[in-house]
């Protein structure tokens, strides 16, 4: 009785250190990158440079070190969580000694 109770209790018992799925990296990892002062800076001269009686620069010179920045930060964050994803399946599938009194 107990061992059924306490198989159906613990049965969901997985490690999960990801921090993602596939529908919510993009729009976390945006607003993780959003988060950085640097990145608010640049994106504050891209909306800027939309209006023609503020422009300094050309729009894509300004939008090129902000989509440089965003683009290795997304890969660099999705190649770490698929490493994670792949070291918790393995932990997850490791047989395991129980111990039994």
């Amino acid at each position: 009785k107990d061992w059924k109770q306490a198989s159906t209790f613990y049965s969901g018992n997985r490690i999960q250190t990801t921090k993602y799925t596939w529908f919510t990296f993009l729009p976390q990892n945006l607003f993780g990158q959003f988060h950085r002062l640097g990145n608010l800076y640049f994106f504050f001269l891209v909306v800027l440079n939309w209006f023609p009686q503020v422009e300094g620069f050309h729009r894509d010179v300004t939008m090129l070190p902000l989509v440089v920045v965003l683009l290795a930060s997304v890969i660099k964050d999705a190649i770490e969580d698929y490493k994670k994803y792949r070291y918790d399946k393995t932990i997850n599938f490791t047989k395991t000694r129980v111990y039994n009194k």
